[in-house]
């Protein structure tokens, strides 16, 4: 089912039929660097898994991103609740295959995210916490306007791994 389109892009939910598609980004090693591995078989089937969960739960989660052109899939971006402090928070997430790096894309599917919070879910924030050493997602989370709101320390993997928590709120979008 299709969520949302950009001039570039379609975003529609996945389906267990995207996991092949989804391997070539979590079982990669480089793609998945602020992860610190790439994901096993059962890693993968329980992403996939979330994200179907997701949609029965919140109404949204992370969408197969998909070239317009030629119905490519080029990686996922979307929606999910993510605990920020004491609270969760609507935090817009991307992540594409390697290949499709460098061309604008993240930041086309972010701000369509972005969008869609605002003007159809009604959200008055949205965030992106992001690894301190992941730069292209940080300039990803700039160029959607927003700003550093705090810091949390992820654990993950016996690791823990600094994060800088991103937000932009309704009307600051630009």
């Amino acid at each position: 089912m299709n969520v949302l389109e950009t001039p570039r892009l379609v975003l529609r939910t996945l389906t267990l039929s995207d996991r092949a598609a989804l391997c070539e980004t979590l079982r990669d090693r480089e793609a998945m660097y602020a992860y610190e591995h790439a994901f096993s078989d059962r890693e993968v089937d329980e992403w996939l898994a979330r994200q179907l969960e997701r949609y029965v739960r919140d109404g949204f989660g992370l969408w197969a991103v998909i070239r317009r052109q030629d119905g490519v899939f080029l990686g996922q971006c979307g929606l999910t609740m993510q605990q920020f402090g004491e609270r969760q928070v609507p935090e817009i997430g991307y992540l594409l295959a390697r290949r499709y790096w460098h061309c604008g894309f993240a930041a086309e599917a972010a701000a369509a995210c972005r969008d869609y919070a605002f003007d159809r879910l009604g959200l008055e924030e949205v965030y992106s916490i992001i690894r301190e050493n992941n730069l292209p997602s940080r300039r990803v989370a700039v160029r959607c306007g927003m700003r550093v709101v705090g810091t949390l320390v992820k654990h993950y993997y016996g690791m823990e791994m600094p994060h800088l928590v991103y937000c932009v709120r309704r009307g600051e979008q630009g």
